[in-house]
């Protein structure tokens, strides 16, 4: 006997916030650099300009990425699945999702969920190692339940797995 699929809230892992403060602080130290040679030699140093100008790119890059991730949320609910994450809002009953992909990554799979109209994508559970060490987790810890569920729920079925680690489930 199946018991009814009660209603969850999923959230994300987070990185640490380490890298967003290493580019913010190496901008201001850079525009710092910049303004004072600006002042003493009464032009622009167009390296330090580009420099100030990637970093300052770099860190609004990762500022929205920890804002997302921090803003990100799946909902399921017995009638199908909700994503958000800030920007991005998708909410499907399960018989509208019509397809689902899913890309090997060393980071954690990716697991693209697709209807007729939209989709949205999360990644599962993954461990982030720089040289060979373990810096942090990203993803959702319960990934694979998440992936199992939309799978059972909206009948989707594997038709094919390429070479490249890539799945395809589709609706029967």
């Amino acid at each position: 006997m199946k018991t009814e699929l009660q209603e969850k809230e999923y959230h994300p892992e987070l990185l640490s916030r380490r890298g967003e403060v290493t580019a913010w602080g190496l901008t201001i130290v850079i525009i710092a650099a910049l303004m004072i040679i600006a002042y003493l030699s009464n032009r622009l140093n167009p390296f330090l300009l580009g420099l100030a100008i990637l970093l300052c790119l770099s860190g609004l890059g990762i500022s929205l990425g920890n804002w997302m991730d921090r803003h990100t949320i799946i909902r399921v609910r017995p009638i199908g699945i909700e994503y958000q994450n800030g920007l991005r809002h998708a909410q499907f009953t399960w018989d509208q999702i019509h397809r689902v992909e899913v890309y090997a990554h060393q980071w954690g799979d990716k697991v693209r969920v697709l209807s007729d109209n939209s989709g949205f994508y999360f990644r599962k559970l993954g461990e982030v190692k720089v040289g060979g060490e373990a810096k942090g987790v990203m993803g959702f810890a319960n990934g694979d339940q998440i992936l199992d569920t939309i799978l059972e729920k909206s009948k989707l079925t594997e038709k094919k797995n390429s070479e490249r680690g890539v799945y395809y489930y589709i609706r029967s």
